[in-house]
């Protein structure tokens, strides 16, 4: 394994040590995958929450915190902070999904029916495939079209949207401008995984809870990027340049 490898594991490991044995330790009254599906909800629900209030979210939130004692509450306090400050340090590598790392390191995939998340290497290959080869052609794309418009009909935890981001930032291009997303899941465990992963990295998206197949949406979570940066508008402004362009 090379220097990068090594400096990138290390990034990815540091901080989310601590949030695994959190998880461990609390599993041990509640189960592991509960805690897991509980901290995702709480946290998604909480980052949704401060940017477009939704009162059956909180009802929600106020539910799942019922279910733990202070003490374990600090904890959960302590796993997102962990996240947050791991996210941050791998942002600078490149966006990696590393709550679907910690999926699969408490092999919660057994419970959920050998539910598996793309690898991430994978994931970069195909952005970096599906991406333009270099700055000056991306800019270029750029300056036709607005915005690379990103379409993840299974989202999972979001690897496969992070590997385009991580192509884009590869080239020098910005995915917290350079880019929006619409990602859907069937699974609001994935959708609230997604969501966290994106909202964190600063990616505007909206990830719906919902069915690609049969059109079926339950729920929309969007990013606060997408929210304070009023992507809705950018979006409908652009297609009515776009068609009369066209």
């Amino acid at each position: 394994m090379d220097k990068n490898s090594d400096a990138k594991n290390e990034q990815k490991l540091g901080n989310m040590q601590t949030f695994k044995r959190y998880i461990q330790k609390l599993g041990t009254r509640h189960s592991t995958w509960k805690v897991f599906e509980d901290f995702c909800a709480i946290a998604a629900i909480t980052i949704s929450n401060s940017v477009l209030p939704n009162q059956e979210r909180e009802n929600d939130y106020l539910s799942l915190i019922k279910e733990y004692t202070r003490e374990e509450l600090d904890m959960i306090t302590e796993m997102f902070a962990d996240l947050v400050l791991s996210l941050e340090k791998q942002s600078h590598l490149g966006p990696a999904d590393i709550l679907g790392g910690i999926f699969h390191d408490l092999e919660l995939h057994n419970k959920y029916k050998g539910q598996f998340f793309t690898p991430q290497h994978i994931c970069k290959a195909v952005g970096a495939i599906t991406c333009p080869p270099d700055e000056k052609s991306g800019r270029k794309m750029l300056e036709e079209v607005g915005y690379f418009e990103v379409c993840e009909p299974c989202v999972g935890s979001g690897a496969m949207v992070l590997g385009f981001a991580n192509a884009l930032q590869d080239i020098k291009l910005n995915y917290c401008s350079d880019m929006c997303v619409t990602a859907t899941d069937i699974d609001l465990k994935c959708v609230h995984m997604a969501y966290i992963q994106l909202s964190l990295y600063g990616i505007p998206a909206v990830v719906v809870h919902g069915n690609t197949i049969t059109l079926e949406e339950w729920s929309h979570w969007y990013t606060p990027i997408y929210v304070v940066n009023a992507w809705d508008l950018r979006r409908k402004l652009h297609g009515i340049l776009f068609d009369k362009a066209s």
